[in-house]
């Protein structure tokens, strides 16, 4: 799981690498899922909350609460 500080300390590209390494390990989960060979079934439940996470601070990238405009204040 994504601590916090881990969550703030991220940039945008590193944001963007993550969620898209999170979305592939989903899919994948998922698929385990289905064949009944997933050995922890909470996992899904943890890295979808880590998705929101991840989604949300892009979003404050992109309203500028986050990077150049939130570090000059």
């Amino acid at each position: 799981m994504i601590k916090k500080r881990e969550l703030s300390d991220l940039n945008l590209e590193s944001a963007k690498l993550k969620l898209s390494e999170h979305h592939q390990k989903l899919e994948s989960l998922r698929f385990q899922k289905s064949m009944q060979e997933i050995e922890n079934p909470l996992e899904i439940k943890f890295l979808k909350k880590e998705i929101a996470q991840l989604k949300t601070l892009l979003n404050e990238f992109k309203l500028g609460l986050r990077g150049d405009v939130a570090s000059n204040d």
